[in-house]
């Protein structure tokens, strides 16, 4: 036990160390030229001497920023603009691969107050990107809340269902108890094989769009009926027989007992189960790869049948990233990551305690 809480606490340091300067991201204030030249080579928006020390993504979105605002055409503006990965890390001390002029550079504009560390929007609004500093978890969180969303309203209402008719309708026969057998055999089994299953079934057999939330929602559902059914079983079991008689002896169906007596007795901790559930579909990444989605996506998805990515993959492929700056955006999605699936089982011993019946 002092073994496991030690190393769980080393993990969270190191995490938070490491993650934390993610948060924070160098800016250079210098004049932007915005006219027909600059749109075509977006290069020539700034001096040449800051070329090499702003960020190229950030110049590159020169064209689009004038879409949005024609009245920038034929202007000369005094902007913040992200500065490059590498001056970046020069800021905070990492490492880094700056000549020594732009380090010359760098160090005048600190001294005149030029250069800043700023909060790091560009990692909550933007997508994925090959240039490190402007790269962002927005696509990754949409496409999580969008293949969440599939999954719940798929495993959900099958798992309940299942549960209610296994724990208060079957009889106890020798098809029962291969479905019971089956069920507890599917929670036990490696989550990559549902990847394979998703792949064979829904992409390769019913020709489902590869990489959609779609299809790792329905992928997701798959692997979380079991979790679901055998909560959603231990819930109803824990509701008294006593319940069920009195509810016979007023004159009720079977139907009647269960919808309007057992059912909303046994919801908290059916909901308990669910979310639970759906907390460990959130983190899954293995079954996620195999049907695609770990490609690079740089714009959130509007439909589950868009083209997706997920946290954890995300996640999975910064980490082979060679650029140093995707150490710490490594770090700072699992912090993320860690928040939103501890902020889930929170609410569910909330609502365990909060609706709670004690017989």
């Amino acid at each position: 036990m002092i073994f496991s809480i030690a190393f769980l606490a080393f993990f969270l340091i190191d995490i938070t160390v490491k993650g934390l300067p993610a948060f924070k991201v160098a800016y250079v204030q210098t004049e932007v030229v915005y006219n027909e030249q600059t749109i075509r080579d977006s290069r020539k928006a700034v001096s040449r001497e800051y070329r090499k020390i702003v960020s190229r993504a950030w110049l590159r979105d020169i064209p689009n920023a004038v879409r949005a605002n024609p009245a920038l055409m034929n202007t000369t503006q005094m902007q913040w603009i992200l500065a490059d990965d590498q001056v970046d890390q020069y800021m905070k001390e990492h490492h880094y691969k700056l000549k020594r002029k732009d380090r010359h550079l760098v160090d005048e504009l600190i001294a005149q107050n030029k250069i800043e560390m700023k909060f790091n929007t560009v990692f909550f609004t933007n997508g994925d990107s090959k240039i490190p500093e402007y790269a962002g978890i927005y696509s990754a969180i949409i496409g999580s809340i969008l293949t969440l969303i599939v999954t719940m309203l798929v495993a959900f209402p099958i798992g309940v269902m299942t549960a209610i008719y296994l724990e208060e309708f079957a009889d106890d026969n020798k098809f029962t108890r291969f479905i019971e057998v089956n069920i507890n055999n599917l929670a036990a089994i490696p989550s990559i094989l549902f990847g394979l299953l998703g792949l064979s079934i829904f992409i390769n057999l019913f020709g489902l769009p590869r990489s959609s939330p779609l299809v790792g929602g329905l992928t997701l559902a798959l692997m979380t009926l079991p979790i679901i059914i055998v909560s959603s079983r231990a819930a109803l079991r824990a509701v008294p027989d006593t319940i069920r008689q009195a509810a016979y002896g007023l004159g009720l169906n079977k139907i009647e007992v269960t919808k309007d007596h057992v059912l909303p007795l046994a919801f908290p901790g059916v909901l308990t189960g669910s979310i639970i559930g759906l907390a460990q579909a959130m983190g899954e990444t293995a079954p996620l790869i195999i049907i695609g989605m770990i490609a690079f996506i740089p714009d959130a998805p509007s439909m589950v049948t868009d083209a997706a990515t997920v946290m954890p993959a995300q996640l999975f492929t910064w980490a082979g990233m060679p650029e140093r700056m995707y150490i710490e955006k490594t770090a700072a999605g699992i912090m993320v990551l860690l928040s939103v699936l501890i902020s889930l089982n929170a609410i569910a011993i909330y609502l365990r305690k909060k609706f709670e019946v004690k017989w």
